[in-house]
């Protein structure tokens, strides 16, 4: 009985503006990891594609190894592994700009013009994905083809949502559909993060393959498109609700998640980056 009215007497702590200030509070922390690593992700592509691509070392694509960016004679392929691989540097930048509050407030041109470029992007880019995994063949295995063909139809139907959603004038259901969208367009950088989270934690790279056909690979390859976007519903279910108790609950699962992203970040950084710039 007393530990039910402990109980209570907690809940009652984070009734109204506080469970919202949690929430709200570990939502902004999410962002900020992320910011870190998306940042790093884009520092990576432009000192390591963006150089080789602008003095004309096409070859030195490969120098990374896994998968050949660069083939001889394939003029047609290299093309559009340099547009997928630089566009992939501004549409990182561009994506963290949108979520930030103070430029939506203030610049709100600003904001529908990057959107907009945000958008075509994200278009070009998937599209892109799905012609160099089915078409040119660039990929690791089955799994992770299907798993990028799964993140590239997703990316086209959400940010095609969010723009109806923003010309239509229903800003709210922009928010989410946009939400979705960078989830989705993010799933390249969130599957590097769970690859380097699970070989810290494992202290080493358990049930994984060079060719990513290993059964942690293949969990890991669909994980990076699901489980953001499973945790974003639960994020904005939670925002909707009327209940502290389910913000709390969402604000603990964001936080936990923001911590394992943490250890990927650092790992990505450290190890998967770092030793190529």
């Amino acid at each position: 009985m007393s530990e039910t009215i402990e109980s209570s007497v907690g809940m009652r702590k984070f009734e109204g503006p506080r469970a919202d200030r949690l929430l709200r509070n570990t939502a902004v922390i999410w962002y900020l990891v992320a910011a870190v690593g998306q940042l790093g992700f884009l520092y990576f592509i432009l000192a390591f594609y963006g150089v080789r691509t602008v003095s004309g070392n096409l070859a030195g694509w490969n120098d990374k190894p896994l998968i050949d960016g660069y083939i001889a004679g394939d003029n047609v392929g290299n093309l559009m592994f340099a547009v997928h691989a630089i566009g992939a540097a501004a549409i990182t930048l561009g994506g963290l700009l949108q979520l930030v509050p103070m430029i939506r407030q203030r610049y709100p041109s600003f904001h529908r013009w990057t959107g907009r470029v945000f958008i075509a992007l994200a278009w070009v880019m998937a599209i892109g994905g799905l012609w160099m995994v089915w078409i040119r063949g660039t990929y690791l295995s089955v799994a992770s083809a299907i798993a990028i063909s799964l993140n590239a139809l997703l990316i086209l139907a959400f940010t095609a949502l969010a723009l109806r959603a923003a010309l239509a004038g229903r800003i709210a259901e922009h928010r989410r559909w946009a939400l979705r969208g960078f989830m989705m367009v993010s799933g390249v950088w969130f599957l590097r993060v769970g690859i380097m989270a699970w070989i810290i934690l494992n202290q080493g790279p358990v049930g994984m393959t060079d060719s990513l056909s290993g059964p942690a690979d293949i969990a890991l390859v669909f994980a990076s498109v699901l489980v953001p976007l499973a945790v974003l519903e639960i994020y904005l279910a939670a925002q909707r609700s009327r209940q502290p108790s389910h913000k709390i609950a969402a604000s603990a699962l964001v936080l936990a998640m923001t911590a394992l992203m943490a250890i990927g970040v650092f790992g990505t950084i450290r190890f998967m980056w770092g030793p190529y710039i």
